[in-house]
């Protein structure tokens, strides 16, 4: 196969926003203001409503998100040794699961995947 066959892509296309600089005369909390008003104009690009944080299928969409972070918490799991904190009783494994239950809703919460932005998005049709 000869290298004129490949279609060649325009790497300007696909270039990360540039960082806020920092001058020595500018302090941190006007660099932080800049990147917030920078996020907040990307976040109120056209074509793309704002989500509903209430709407009951954004919560179905965190849901689902949630699920699908406690499944991958799961398969990792199974890779780690067991250190004998908990016990291999039903009531261990019970609350160990509980406990990954937990963490999987937290890292939903917290670390912001943007899986269930996305699904809410696909299902309004946005």
């Amino acid at each position: 196969m000869e290298i004129s066959s490949f279609n060649l892509i325009n790497m300007d296309d696909y270039r990360l926003p540039s960082l806020p600089t920092v001058n020595s005369q500018q302090n941190f909390a006007e660099v932080l203001q800049r990147a917030s008003a920078a996020r907040s104009a990307e976040e109120a690009r056209p074509g793309q409503s704002p989500i509903d944080k209430e709407d009951k299928l954004y919560q179905l969409c965190l849901e689902l998100e949630t699920f699908l972070v406690k499944n991958l918490l799961n398969g990792m799991r199974k890779t780690v040794q067991k250190s004998g904190l908990i016990d291999e009783s039903f009531a261990g494994k019970m609350y160990e699961d509980m406990l990954y239950d937990e963490y999987a809703k937290e890292y939903t919460k917290s670390a912001n995947f943007g899986l269930a932005e996305q699904a809410y998005r696909q299902l309004r049709g946005y």
